[in-house]
């Protein structure tokens, strides 16, 4: 028999998995994830790959990652859905930056990638040419890098970092402003 209690909290589970805002912390990305250091306004992980930084109890996040929410959903979200979740044609991000590294990451982001077999064909187109994607794909890890680990839900940020001087010369620099 089933106690009162025990239906109760599955409820409550349910009711967790289906808010939409709800993180999903993945404890052993978010401690890879960790920022050590900080360089003109970019935080980076102890193998000097980029991370984002989020503060103010989860409502300031780092510019870089506000810069990835806003080209992620620029660029990425038609075939990977909203907020990294995936969709019927390509996969969900959130999940795949749990076991790929950064430099994995800009290879499939540069040169694309193809999944083929005699049931099914995924491709990922390469964007090494495509400077609104390649001028911000540090951006673009830092967002997906905190929604794998879980410490960015499902919404857009609000307050965010000043954008660095930094960033704004290598926009510049890149976009040949």
């Amino acid at each position: 028999m089933i106690s009162t209690a025990a239906v109760r909290a599955e409820d409550a589970a349910l009711a967790n998995k289906l808010d939409p805002n709800a993180k999903e912390i993945d404890d052993k990305v978010l401690a890879a994830s960790a920022a050590v250091k900080v360089e003109d306004g970019k935080y980076k992980d102890k193998d000097g790959d980029p991370t984002f930084h989020i503060v103010n109890d989860g409502k300031k996040v780092d510019w870089f990652m506000y810069s990835g929410y806003r080209r992620y959903h620029a660029e990425c979200h038609v075939c990977h859905g909203p907020d990294a979740m995936g969709s019927t044609y390509a996969p969900a991000l959130k999940d795949s930056l749990k076991h790929l590294n950064y430099s994995e990451f800009m290879g499939i982001l540069a040169g694309g990638k193809q999944d083929v077999n005699s049931s099914d064909q995924k491709v990922m187109p390469a964007f090494a040419d495509n400077k609104n994607v390649m001028c911000y794909a540090d951006d673009l890890y830092v967002y997906l890098r905190s929604r794998a680990a879980g410490a960015w839900g499902r919404a857009r940020p609000g307050e965010h970092e000043d954008k660095p001087d930094s960033a704004k010369a290598t926009e510049k620099d890149c976009l040949g402003g």
